[in-house]
């Protein structure tokens, strides 16, 4: 057992590098007689099917925050954290259903462009800027921060060099080819991902059961720490603070799920890019089930790790290999890379690769759409509205390199962040609430007024942070901040839209009849068996 890497593990990692840059650059190619247009760059030519839809999600969702940052917290308080990824399986059904028809309706290319269509260009502009900085300073910053700390435990190269190679990996393909390349090269990157997650998750569970099988390493730590095998955490539990109990379930976390699957752009993008309503509603409905899978790879190792950890017999079975970069109650993100120390030669190389694939496909993914949204919503807005093809394209990856040097240089920044994960959901929390309301209320409610919006959006960043800093008690868990604030936010652009339009319906409001929702008889069933697995997964582990 080595800590480092050999040489097939060498070999692996370059495959599988050279593999994403071959196939990103090929189907970034410019078919011959054909100049690549904006559609093609930013929506790839509105031709993705189901399947690549499906995994894009996934791949553009499942990062270093995830490996690194939830197997961190499940390392720190145990299965209460795969709330994230289970109840994001119920979140994409509803956003199937009910948003994406609306969206693919108005052949949207960004959120921003629904607001500008649904309120005004000015609200547009404010939300534009919005999610450029929390893309740019909190996003790609912390997934290049979590990546250089994975390479940097595994490898031992400097966090600097790791985070620069990072990011010149994801440009290389992205930056050129735009979605159609990323969402191409995802396909790949989700089979490196779960095949990856799934060797160390075995590897992990193996070694905790003294080599008697995953099923019986699973049982040993479910033996040896029952307090995490807890979905819905006692009031007296440490970390309470960060999942409060029942509120999980029918509070902010609703907030968190709905923003970041409904009105993310890095995310609903793909969405925009398929072939038909139909064909992303496909899509959607196979990320719901992947998203069940997700806590098997991401934060059962974070557990196992926690097991080893405090039994002196299997360290001691470990050697000197167990005690570098061990994590630690201060240090819970050292998890899954210290983990990953212990996989045979080769299968090192996979894991390693499945960890690259996460990082690089988000990064590529938060890129995109980065670029995507300065180009529509500020360059053709307000410095260039007749910018041909080529100048669009051209604005595109330059914006998306100059947000990726920013974040390069954040990302260092960043050090010291314990449960990275959860830094990333608190700090996005700030925008989400009062971003969830104006589109919530704007799609279904008709009163809605452009000038309660904006008032809305303004208003809910001093609401969430006077909830953030002020110690009241009841408010501490940042969840009830998120729930609260949304809650505010709505009752503020209730009261204003009522008064400026005496009650009438805004000129701009949505109609909306059931036949816009109506889905196929696969989408449905489909979304009754997500349900039912939810139910059964939350009864075992109550």
């Amino acid at each position: 057992m080595t800590a480092g890497f050999e040489m097939w593990d060498y070999i692996v990692f370059i495959a599988y590098a050279i593999l994403i840059l071959g196939v990103g650059l090929w189907v970034s190619r410019d078919k011959e007689g054909h100049q690549k247009n904006a559609e093609d760059y930013f929506l790839a030519s509105k031709s993705l099917p189901w399947w690549a839809i499906g995994t894009s999600l996934i791949a553009a969702n499942i990062s270093a925050e995830q490996f690194i940052g939830m197997s961190g917290s499940g390392f720190a308080l145990g299965i209460a954290i795969a709330s994230y990824e289970w109840m994001a399986a119920l979140t994409l059904i509803i956003v199937g259903k009910y948003f994406l028809p609306i969206f693919i309706e108005k052949g949207l290319y960004t959120i921003p462009e629904f607001v500008e269509k649904r309120f005004s260009t000015n609200l547009k502009t404010i939300l534009a800027v919005f999610w450029l900085g929390l893309y740019v300073f909190v996003n790609l910053a912390s997934v290049l921060y979590l990546g250089g700390l994975a390479i940097e435990t595994i490898m031992g190269v400097d966090m600097m060099y790791a985070i620069i190679g990072l990011a010149l990996f994801a440009a290389a393909y992205s930056l050129y080819g735009g979605l159609s390349a990323v969402a191409w090269t995802d396909v790949i990157q989700v089979v490196f991902l779960v095949l990856g997650g799934l060797v160390t998750t075995y590897l992990a569970l193996n070694t905790v059961s003294g080599g008697e099988g995953m099923l019986a390493g699973f049982s040993k730590v479910v033996e040896a720490a029952p307090e995490k095998f807890h979905m819905i955490l006692e009031e007296t539990n440490d970390n309470y603070v960060n999942l409060p109990g029942i509120w999980v379930l029918v509070g902010g976390l609703w907030v968190a799920n709905l923003y970041y699957w409904g009105f993310n752009q890095y995310i609903i993008q793909r969405t925009l890019a398929a072939k038909s309503l139909k064909e992303s509603q496909k899509g959607i409905l196979l990320a719901a089930f992947l998203k069940l899978v997700i806590p098997l790879i991401v934060v059962i190792p974070g557990i196992a790790a926690y097991v080893m950890v405090n039994d002196p017999s299997i360290m001691a079975n470990l050697g000197e290999v167990g005690m570098l970069n061990m994590p630690s109650a201060e240090q819970a993100d050292k998890a899954y890379p210290w983990l990953l120390q212990f996989l045979p030669t080769g299968l090192k190389g996979v894991a390693f690769a499945a960890l690259a694939a996460a990082v690089v496909s988000s990064l590529a993914s938060m890129l995109n759409s980065t670029s995507t949204i300065f180009t529509m919503d500020i360059y053709k807005q307000y410095i260039n509205k007749n910018a041909d093809d080529k100048t669009t394209v051209n604005v595109g990856r330059i914006s998306a390199a100059v947000s990726l040097l920013i974040a390069v240089i954040v990302a260092p920044l960043l050090g010291g962040i314990d449960q990275a994960f959860q830094f990333i959901q608190e700090y996005t929390g700030i925008v989400s609430p009062g971003i969830l309301a104006v589109f919530l209320l704007g799609l279904f409610w008709k009163k809605t007024t452009n000038n309660a919006a904006i008032w809305g959006a303004v208003l809910s960043i001093p609401i969430a942070l006077a909830l953030k800093f002020i110690p009241i008690p009841v408010f501490e868990p940042w969840m009830h901040q998120m729930g609260i604030t949304t809650l505010l936010t709505i009752v503020i652009i209730v009261i204003m839209s009522n008064i400026q339009n005496k009650g009438a319906d805004d000129p701009k409001g949505i109609e909306i009849s059931k036949d816009l929702f109506k889905t196929t008889p696969l989408f449905n069933i489909g979304s009754m068996i997500v349900c039912i697995l939810l139910a059964v997964l939350y009864s075992l582990f109550w």
